[in-house]
């Protein structure tokens, strides 16, 4: 019987086989295939206390952690997994959390080197690992590569996702020293299990690997590489079995939230650009921020203030206090009893019932208990009223109504040097009381906030307000800017710079969180600064409806 099948598609079948690379076999350091060592390890491990041994170090402060030098026992072995690491396409990867580029899963990789060194890793070593913590840990196998460059970085964290039961990494860097950054920073835990202060830093070392169990304290940073001249690259991934338990997790007390000052439109008049006082103006604004729920307000202070609190900012009298805890946020908040006359009165000036009222007219939310109408009616008296008459002083009076009341706020031309007198109709809506929280913060290298589940959980319809001091040789490739993303989603909705005297008011809702982006080591090692340490300074507050 004639052959169906085309010709030559056996060989071709057999030439792709033999072209299929061979995996290399991987052998581990001799202290591995020592039982004593390995009794030892897991007697040390459960008591939780040190054990030394040749190449593998045991530390239990802050967490339990394995230190196995030398892992791979082979020199060759490890220099050619390096070049088949390098030769892998690497992806930029950053959001709040870190900076690096990251490889494709390695699972299915087959250079003779990485699938090599994959069977020995989660073959005989899992086992290994498996009989020290006296756990079953499953063949999954969970591993990439990382390279980290200038800047890069990876910010505090616990590793904890349903099936991880403990994190590696295997180190291959060329030489390294602490000064070059990129080290593995621990840390310790609070009573509520908040990460507090580092304590322990290892450096990376080639063929070295680090393990440790993911637990509610396993907290753990790779500190931002401050060389420019090398590269930190590592394989890393998890182990998976039955997760440590976990207590519930703390809850913060929010910042405290106020009503507004009382404080009348003479803070206005006496603080902010005249042009954003005109109401044809405001009008203008609020169109804008109704289209883009976003704003940013250049030059929103009168020049000779601005000066006077920026330069007050870097009085030594200001006491600066550092947030955390480092999973969630790390800057530094004034004590608003140590501020100069200037900054506190500019507190104020954010925190007045003026100011609520000109957030309201420029972006159209209820932000006083007093709230324009929409209807028609509305229309027709504010057109009656919106005449102005030049000449007559600023002055505030209320004159009652049956469905409203009359406000009349003073306000001053921008097209003269008189005092122009705008009459706007208000009327009562639901009673509610506007309130608002707020700091004034200090960003230097090193600051930074992350997203965190507790803040989602909490999130609310809010105004951000963001008036930021940063000098004119702020850049945004230091970090400080603001990004807002969606909830669950990578993908950043808006990314807010820090401009000098620039007003940044966005209005977001349950969905969106925000983040600021970590001060990198670029914003003090510029050579074209004057001082070697260069800060961004921000009052922030957040308005509610």
């Amino acid at each position: 019987m004639a052959s169906k099948r085309q010709r030559g598609y056996g060989d071709k079948t057999a030439k792709n086989r033999k072209k299929k690379p061979r995996e290399e076999a991987a052998d581990l350091c001799s202290v591995l295939g020592d039982e004593w060592v390995k009794a030892a390890v897991k007697e040390a491990w459960s008591r939780r206390t040190q054990f030394s041994h040749g190449d593998l170090e045991l530390d239990c402060q802050p967490f339990p952690h394995c230190i196995i030098r030398n892992f791979l026992s082979s020199e060759t072995f490890v220099e050619n997994l390096q070049r088949e690491l390098l030769e892998l396409s690497f992806h930029n990867k950053s959001n709040d959390l870190y900076k690096f580029q990251q490889s494709d899963d390695l699972k299915k990789r087959i250079e003779p080197h990485i699938s090599g060194l994959r069977t020995v890793l989660f073959g005989r070593f899992r086992s290994w690992l498996g009989e020290v913590l006296g756990v079953e840990l499953e063949t999954t196998v969970d591993v990439s590569c990382a390279r980290y460059e200038y800047t890069d970085l990876l910010l505090c964290h616990d590793d904890e996702l349903e099936g991880r039961r403990v994190a590696f990494i295997l180190y291959l860097v060329p030489p390294w020293q602490s000064s070059d950054g990129g080290t593995l920073d621990l840390y310790s835990t609070d009573s509520n299990f908040q990460p507090q202060t580092i304590v322990k830093s290892l450096v990376p070392s080639l063929n070295t690997l680090v393990l440790f169990e993911v637990s509610p304290v396993s907290f753990h940073q790779v500190s931002e590489v401050l060389t420019e001249d090398k590269h930190r690259l590592s394989l890393s991934g998890w182990f998976h079995g039955p997760s440590l338990e976990r207590p519930p997790r703390h809850t913060e007390a929010p910042i405290p939230r106020n009503p507004h000052l009382p404080r009348d439109e003479t803070v206005l008049l006496e603080w902010i650009n005249s042009i954003y006082l005109d109401i044809s103006y405001q009008e203008q604004i609020q169109e804008e921020f109704e289209d883009s729920s976003e704003i940013q307000l250049k030059d929103f202070l009168k020049e000779e203030k601005f000066r006077e609190v920026r330069e007050a900012l870097r009085l030594t009298q200001i006491q600066w206090m550092k947030r955390g805890p480092p999973n969630k946020r790390c800057y530094e908040v004034a004590s608003l009893d140590s501020l100069p006359q200037c900054v506190s009165a500019c507190w104020e000036l954010l925190h007045s019932e003026a100011f609520f009222l000109l957030l309201s007219n420029f972006t159209g939310l209820r932000l006083h208990y007093l709230c324009p109408a929409d209807d028609d009616d509305y229309a027709d008296k504010k057109k009656a009223e919106d005449d102005t008459r030049e000449g007559e002083s600023s002055q505030s009076a209320h004159a009652s109504g049956d469905d409203g009341v009359c406000v009349c706020v003073g306000f001053i031309s921008p097209h003269s040097s008189e005092c122009v007198l705008v009459i706007t109709y208000l009327c009562f809506s639901e009673l509610s009381t506007p309130v608002c929280c707020g700091e004034l913060r200090r960003w230097t290298h090193g600051s930074y906030t992350l997203l965190h589940d507790a803040e989602a959980a909490r999130a609310e319809y809010a105004l951000d307000l963001v008036l930021p001091f940063c000098g004119t040789d702020w850049q945004s490739e230091f970090g400080g800017f603001t990004c807002y993303v969606a909830n669950e989603e990578d993908e950043e909705l808006l990314t807010v710079y820090p401009e000098d005297n620039s007003l940044a008011l966005v209005y977001r809702d349950k969905e969106t969180l925000k983040f600021v982006k970590h001060v990198n080591h670029r914003s003090s090692s510029d050579s074209s600064s004057i001082s070697p340490c260069r800060a961004l300074y921000d009052f922030c507050f957040v308005y509610y409806e």
